[in-house]
């Protein structure tokens, strides 16, 4: 066993680190990696409005100024982050892929800015052509068309690939009330309205179909879909916060003359908004609701420990978890209720009642932030002393928990965005989201509709999980995997979720405890490998998948063939926070359409949820808090910078 000191040592550690992460207002904002593929499409987006450009515009020589210098920062930082290989991929971390290899190609070509690197063209053509072209492109994407026709909507504009190359995207459909799109089998997701107009009014514009009947309903329907795209178009400018789709907006809507009209010239003022001194974009403006939520729920993991000599449950011992969590509580809850959208939401039509990812305009309310929201406001209700913010929590609560169960489809499962499309990948119903919503109607279970909402819940996961144990989650992957998925963050969510409901004696449970036990790395870790064989990792693990795996594996801490495992998982993480690695990331998530990122808070968060755990299922009892007096006095991450107070991972 790992030394029980070392343990509360590294919990103090890590716990720390996280907490002076947060912003003075005393939430968390986190930082995501930058992306060549944002950087690639944002360079595009600048490149094609320059160059359609109509005529002044009263803030025309400042923006083009402007705009100059950030397409030859974000081609300078591109040239820097070629891979080996000669392609690109998504983060610093990423391997090479075909779609963003072609994004930067795409962009050299557009910007006609000579390569700082000596055959760096040469290189990226070579690699594009290793990994099959197009037809490459059209493999990784299957009959999904959300990202493969921009992809090369971008590149026709580019004059790299022909628009017959381009298939035509259905922009009249988005005509229709909301209500009817998941009836209308659109071949894009949900989330990629605002790409099937643009890019298919571009489409239309480049290549004319030769029905005449075709021309005229596409004719007709250009001014009407635009002004649907208007009014989805958040404040901030930026569709869904994302770079990648608002530069997809902007490129094809500027390419047709429509520079002027107010979606491209919004989006024109957040991308410029949003570029980094160093000239890269990110893949989202922030996740400052999802991480928040995810470290308030990290800090009171210990409240879910099973066999807890602690008597009652997690809410009916208010003086600890008050003590606690109650300093966070006062700084962040109004932020944090503020954060729930409280009107029909003009993107994807949805009630109101939910969480998006960010407190910014482009977030969108989803199955997964919204279960984080709802564990936290649950976490966080016993340390609220005053009765007019505890009435509005538990409305809040209310109000989400009922957003939820509307949202869950008919197969028991829950969706992203919007219930009922289940055509493409990204639509369907995720295990991960799935448990999460599962656990978050667990944390208030006052609805009538709470038991049988439940029960199919869990019929969903029983037939989702596969004949080895493991279940694959929507939003999170693994890039060393043959098909790039994460079994292991996905099992490790859905454990928690049975161990919640007291369900880890079952079958479906036994198999998932089972199979993520067996695949531990050698060094003790999971996930992260360089090699997978015979469906088991191999090579170097990381924080996020380790941590997750750890706590996990916590919530059956008793069985005793869990004992070898966990406590190998434990030395690894003890050793990382001891080594100061424990803020060190991997590319784990996707944002859609297998787009990947890494978010500089999630190695934290998830260390300090299974640390916390470990050290309170030894304890027996909620995690000693002789520390907790100490939190007021840790700087906020902007003060924490200019000082020598600050924990190990920040100096």
């Amino acid at each position: 066993m790992v030394d029980s000191e070392r343990l509360l040592a590294a919990y103090r550690a890590a716990r720390l680190d996280l907490l002076a992460r947060r912003v003075p207002a005393g939430h968390w904002e986190g930082e995501l990696s930058s992306s060549a593929l944002s950087t690639a499409t944002a360079v595009s987006a600048l490149a094609l409005v320059r160059r359609y450009s109509r005529g002044a515009t009263p803030q025309a020589d400042e923006d083009e100024e402007r705009i100059s210098q950030l397409i030859l920062r974000g081609i300078d930082w591109l040239a820097d982050a070629q891979n080996a290989d000669g392609g690109w991929g998504d983060t610093d971390k990423s391997l090479s892929n075909i779609a963003t290899t072609l994004l930067v190609r795409a962009a050299f070509q557009l910007t006609c800015v000579p390569a700082a690197h000596a055959d760096l063209i040469e290189r990226a053509d070579a690699c594009i052509a290793a990994q099959g072209g197009i037809a490459g492109l059209r493999r990784r994407y299957g009959k999904d068309k959300t990202f493969a026709v921009p992809i090369l909507t971008n590149c026709a504009l580019a004059g790299l690939v022909s628009w017959h190359e381009v298939s035509p995207l259905p922009f009249e459909l988005a005509c229709f009330p909301q209500a009817w799109f998941r009836f209308l089998r659109l071949p894009v997701v949900s989330y990629a309205i605002p790409a099937l107009v643009a890019i298919g009014q571009a489409r239309y514009f480049h290549r004319k179909p030769r029905n005449p009947l075709a021309r005229a309903i596409r004719s007709l329907s250009v001014d009407k879909s635009l002004r649907v795209l208007e009014q989805m178009q958040p404040a901030s400018g930026g569709f869904l916060e994302a770079t990648p789709l608002t530069s997809f907006v902007v490129m094809s809507l500027a390419s047709i003359g429509q520079d002027r009209h107010p979606v491209v010239r919004r989006g024109i003022q957040f991308l410029m908004a949003s570029a980094r001194p160093d000239g890269s974009w990110p893949i989202d403006t922030n996740l400052a609701t999802w991480v928040t939520t995810l470290s308030i729920n990290a800090l009171a993991a210990e409240k879910r420990v099973p066999g807890s000599k602690v008597p009652g449950s997690r809410l009916s011992e208010p003086a600890e978890e008050a003590t606690e969590l109650g300093e966070i509580g006062e700084r962040c809850i109004e932020w944090l209720l503020d954060c729930q959208v409280r009107q029909v939401h003009p993107y994807t039509g949805a009630a109101p009642g939910g969480w998006g990812w960010s407190d910014l305009s482009g977030s969108v309310p989803d199955a997964d932030d919204t279960p984080g929201a709802l564990l936290a406001l649950a976490a966080l209700r016993p340390t609220i002393h005053d009765g007019r913010v505890v009435e509005r929590i538990e409305a809040a609560a209310s109000l989400g928990v009922g957003w939820l169960l509307d949202l869950q489809n008919s197969d028991g499962g829950w969706p992203t965005f919007c219930r009922g499309w289940a055509k493409l990948p990204f639509d369907r119903s995720g295990a991960d989201l799935t448990a999460h919503a599962l656990r978050a109607l667990k944390a208030w279970q006052a609805s009538p509709r709470f038991a049988a909402a439940v029960g199919r819940g869990f019929a969903y996961l029983e037939r989702e999980q596969r004949a080895d144990g493991s279940w694959i989650p929507l939003w999170f992957g693994n890039q060393h995997h043959p098909k790039e998925e994460n079994p292991v963050y996905g099992t490790a969510r859905v454990l928690l979720a049975y161990g919640d409901f007291g369900r880890l004696a079952s079958p479906p449970a036994q198999a998932a405890l089972s199979w993520l036990a067996a695949r531990q790395n050698a060094d003790g870790g999971w996930g992260g490998s360089l090699t997978w064989k015979n469906g088991r990792a191999g090579g170097k693990s990381s924080v996020e998948e380790t941590a997750l795996a750890v706590e996990a594996l916590l919530a059956a801490a008793d069985a005793r063939e869990l004992q070898g495992p966990i406590e190998r998982g434990l030395a690894w993480l003890v050793e990382a926070v001891e080594g100061g690695r424990h803020g060190e990331t991997s590319p784990l998530g996707f944002y859609f359409a297998k787009l990947w990122y890494y978010e500089s808070l999630y190695p934290l968060i998830f260390t300090v949820a299974a640390v916390g755990r470990a050290v309170a299922s030894r304890a027996g009892r909620s995690v000693p808090l002789e520390i907790a007096a100490a939190w007021k006095a840790v700087p906020t991450a902007n003060a924490c910078r200019a000082t020598d107070s600050c924990p190990t991972t920040l100096r």
